[in-house]
């Protein structure tokens, strides 16, 4: 029996395909603090890479002082995000952003988000965040002629909101905690767990919730 297929070729003009929000807090050269959006990063054991783009501030912060924090913001503040979203660090507006973006000096007054001491890096962590990850930049290599880079981040310490973790262990509670995804330039949070991987080492949602 043979089955219809129902997919068709399309070319859409980006590839957000459901990928978690990042917030950056990078140091700028006047020693002050940068905090930008990314919506292309994942994780492999205890290294983060991240897209970036290659005439943010973020990126040249990056090249001369390559401690940074991932904060991983929660779907409730995607509204406070997408404040970001318009923003940059870098003075003057780069050409290629003077059509949407505007220069502010200070992101995290602007977005309403609050910075919080680093234990072992220098630009601080978002308060509000429930995930943040004190790294540091170990690579970085160019990619899409030019337009982008990919950074690798070695994570240094982990920084949990105590209600997303697992009592008695070292384990983030994948119940209580949910990313915030953006899928396709829409902002998401994830829906009911639906199986448990083989390899998880936390115990299936529905046997603590009942």
């Amino acid at each position: 029996m043979t089955t219809t297929d129902t997919h068709r070729v399309i070319r859409p003009s980006i590839l957000y395909f459901g990928t978690p929000v990042a917030l950056l807090t990078t140091e700028n050269a006047s020693g002050t603090f940068n905090l930008a959006p990314v919506s292309s990063a994942w994780a492999l054991g205890q290294r983060v890479v991240l897209g970036l783009g290659s005439e943010g501030r973020t990126v040249r912060n990056l090249a001369e002082r390559p401690e940074l924090v991932i904060s991983l913001p929660s779907p409730e503040l995607w509204e406070r995000v997408e404040r970001l979203a318009p923003l940059t660090g870098a003075d003057p507006v780069p050409k290629a952003k003077r059509a949407a973006y505007r220069y502010e000096p200070d992101k995290f007054s602007a977005a309403g988000l609050t910075p919080r001491p680093s234990h072992l890096v220098r630009p601080p962590r978002v308060a509000e965040a429930p995930l943040q990850l004190e790294a540091r930049a170990v690579a970085s290599t160019p990619g899409g002629g030019g337009s982008f880079y990919s950074v690798e981040c070695e994570v240094l310490r982990v920084h949990a909101d105590e209600r997303i973790v697992v009592p008695g262990t070292q384990h983030v509670d994948p119940g209580a905690w949910s990313p915030l995804i953006y899928n396709f330039r829409h902002y998401h949070g994830l829906t009911p767990e639906l199986g448990h991987g083989f390899r998880s080492e936390t115990p299936r949602t529905t046997a603590r919730t009942g």
